[in-house]
């Protein structure tokens, strides 16, 4: 038998008192006459005797009373058989997985709820330890004390689910690092209350326990139930307009082992619902849906996916954000000619200038400011006969920070400036073709393929098999790469797109470069005065347009936005409702790079929640507005079971992994295979039944 607070043992000195009291009885006697002396005699031998054996009785019941009292203080048990066993003293840590995934149910009672009344009901193994630490995914200030039983119980009353969710080697080194400072040299326990999804823990096989340390796995018994999540959203057009008919692609997960027939989903615009449409998916597949929509008037619209599913609700809501007929800023750059006015600079500004949705400017190529092009999509590149200096370092940049640049050759190109400049791009293999003193001989354009996303809307569905009126164009280059969008019918490229990656600095980003083999005058052909003309050169503007991001994710380590003209000093803030966050942030080039913030590294009292948040600059304005989502890391819905756990932790001896928190005699269980049985009830009892014998003897044992 051992004792878990042995210093209550010199309360054993106790039991001296009543038997000094008992052989140190001095009581002054009194004489008392009698008329009958032999009858005295013989009441007095009778009742001596009697008395000295309830004297005696009365003398064993008050030691053993104060014996039993002294050993239920502290608290005896006969040990357990594991070696191993929890101990009540050094310091104990409690991992409480509250992460989003915990909202699942088990007989109509969250996970969660079940973990933290299990925890409860362990406390009370731990009633009058003063080393108890509790430890969540949030990972605050609060937990870094340690307490009572009482002052951990009443922040189990506070626990509420995390956006973050924490691999558990992550948990065991903040645990390790909270258990060195409390307790270096000392041997620690540490509890881990979860469902233990696979997609948040991480690898376990790298998870090492310290031997020091004995580490109690209580998973939840997880079951795969049903689950469906917005897995991504995005338009089926580079941008929308307003008053036209507009789509939304919606792709849906099942992360579940159930079926799910005829999901609603619904779309809704500015808090008010546009459309709706119905899913089917299997266990473990996925479906597309469609949402038609259309919007009344340009700028930012909040969007949201809505649709219902039961249990795990954190994910039943998706944010978005579209923007609606964004500026296509399209900057026309071309070389002075002799005459006072150019022919082909008219054919484009006559193209952009018909629509309200481009912002073209026009600008002489040697004698412009460069610091433009951080706020253009599409550069038209025109009549320009050799490419050098500023002009091509600066056409470089843009193109590889995912601008667009369209070049039409003027009549005489130079090559030796033209063919590195290309090559640079991505446009290799140029030759220039023209001769001076020889006229331009046009050929027919080759019929182009209709099927091909660039030329997706531009022909009607009724032309799609009968024959074209295609323009003529005369060649004053050839070259062999690119993505060849029109052809001559001699088989000579007459317009290519060479798509262009980034450098690291610009976080891969693909720029465009559009080539055309010759210029817009007459004399190479009507090209330019072709019904084709118009709907490439729009082609070119919209799709120079990046891609919105609808949508971005608080598990994203790092976030690319573009802004506009940005300052190096700038600094940016996200504003939602009420809470304000300023990311650690820099920018590199027109693009903000932000690192959003863990929970733990929030200021107390604030959270993150899904929803719309305003990018605002140092003077207050809202330059976007971007839409965050919880990751979907937590919405796949697969656990592992006890035996997994135990497996995978077969190798370290100081690891045990119970079967399920289910049980309801846990903490029973925990007790005798680790602490062994307590007797301190025992004692107690006793003590209680010593002094009723005691009582009894006083009161009816009379001499």
């Amino acid at each position: 038998m051992n004792f878990l607070y042995p210093s209550f043992l010199f309360g054993l000195m106790a039991v001296s008192v009543p038997i000094a009291i008992h052989l140190f009885n001095f009581r002054r006697t009194r004489r008392v006459f009698f008329t009958n002396v032999a009858l005295l005699r013989t009441v007095q031998t009778e009742t001596k005797s009697f008395r000295r054996l309830k004297h005696w009785l009365i003398l064993a019941c008050r030691c053993l009373f104060l014996a039993c009292l002294v050993l239920a203080f502290a608290q005896p048990f006969i040990p357990s058989k594991n070696k191993l066993g929890l101990s009540r003293q050094g310091v104990t840590s409690l991992y409480v997985d509250n992460s989003f995934s915990m909202q699942n149910e088990r007989n109509t009672k969250r996970y969660l709820d079940i973990a933290i009344s299990k925890l409860d009901e362990l406390l009370t193994l731990f009633r009058n330890a003063t080393s108890l630490q509790l430890l969540t995914n949030d990972f605050s200030t609060a937990e870094q004390q340690a307490g009572t039983a009482e002052a951990i119980r009443d922040r189990v009353t506070s626990i509420r689910y995390a956006h973050t969710p924490r691999t558990l080697e992550t948990v065991y080194r903040r645990q390790r690092n909270l258990l060195s400072s409390l307790n270096p040299s000392g041997r620690n326990q540490l509890f881990w209350f979860s469902d233990f999804q696979k997609s948040t823990v991480g690898d376990l096989t790298r998870l090492k326990i310290d031997t020091t340390d004995r580490l109690f796995i209580v998973p939840l018994d997880a079951q795969p139930t049903k689950n469906v999540y917005v897995d991504s959203v995005w338009l089926s057009t580079p941008f929308i307009r307003e008053m036209q008919n507009n789509s939304l692609n919606v792709k849906l997960n099942n992360a579940g082992r159930e079926n799910v027939k005829n999901l609603p989903v619904r779309l809704y615009l500015d808090d008010a619902q546009t459309s709706t449409a119905t899913a089917t998916l299997q266990p473990g597949g996925s479906a597309t849906v469609s949402l038609n929509f259309n919007v009344t008037s340009k700028g930012y619209h909040r969007g949201r996916i809505v649709f219902e599913d039961y249990p795990i609700t954190f994910d039943n809501q998706y944010f978005f954000v579209i923007e609606a007929s964004p500026a296509v800023r399209v900057l026309h750059l071309y070389e002075q000619k002799a005459s006072s006015a150019n022919r082909s600079a008219d054919y484009i500004d006559a193209v952009f200038s018909n629509d309200s949705l481009f912002v073209r400017r026009s600008f002489n190529a040697q004698n412009f400011d460069v610091g433009q092009l951080k706020e253009t999509n599409l550069v038209v590149l025109e009549g320009v006969v050799q490419i050098s200096g500023a002009l091509r370092t600066e056409l470089e940049r843009f193109v590889q920070q995912g601008g667009s640049l369209t070049i039409i050759p003027p009549a005489n190109p130079n090559s030796a400036s033209y063919i590195p400049f290309l090559q640079t791009l991505g446009v290799g293999n140029m030759q220039v073709t023209t001769t001076a003193g020889i006229e331009p001989n046009p050929l027919p354009v080759a019929d182009p393929d209709r099927k091909s996303p660039f030329f997706q809307d531009v022909f009607q569905q009724s032309y799609q098999s009968e024959p074209l009126n295609l323009p003529t164009a005369a060649p004053v280059w050839r070259w062999s790469a690119g993505e060849r969008l029109l052809s001559l019918r001699d088989g000579s490229p007459l317009l290519t797109r060479t798509r262009v990656i980034g450098g690291a600095t610009a976080r891969q980003s693909q720029g465009s470069v559009y080539v055309l083999a010759n210029p817009l005058g007459e004399t190479y052909g009507n090209l330019a005065e072709h019904a084709l003309f118009v709907p490439i050169m729009y082609k070119m503007a919209a799709l120079s347009v990046r891609p919105q991001r609808a949508a971005y994710s608080f598990d994203d380590n790092l976030l690319t936005i573009p802004v506009s003209n940005p300052s190096e000093r700038s600094v940016y803030k996200l504003k939602h409702n009420k809470l304000e966050i300023i990311p650690i942030q820099r920018i590199v080039g027109n693009q903000l790079l932000i690192e959003m913030p863990k929970s733990n590294e929030l200021a107390t009292g604030q959270e993150v929640e899904s929803g719309y948040y305003e990018l605002q600059n140092s003077q207050g304005k809202t330059e976007q507005l971007l839409a965050f989502n919880h990751g979907n890391q937590e919405s796949t819905m697969d656990f592992y079971s006890a035996d997994e756990l135990r497996r995978t932790f077969a190798n370290q001896p100081n690891v045990e992994v119970f079967d399920s928190i289910q049980d309801g005699d846990f903490v029973q269980v925990l007790e005798q295979e680790n602490l062994g049985k307590s007797l301190w009830k025992y004692f107690l009892l006793g003590a209680l039944a010593f002094l009723l014998i005691e009582v009894g003897l006083v009161r009816f044992m009379k001499g």
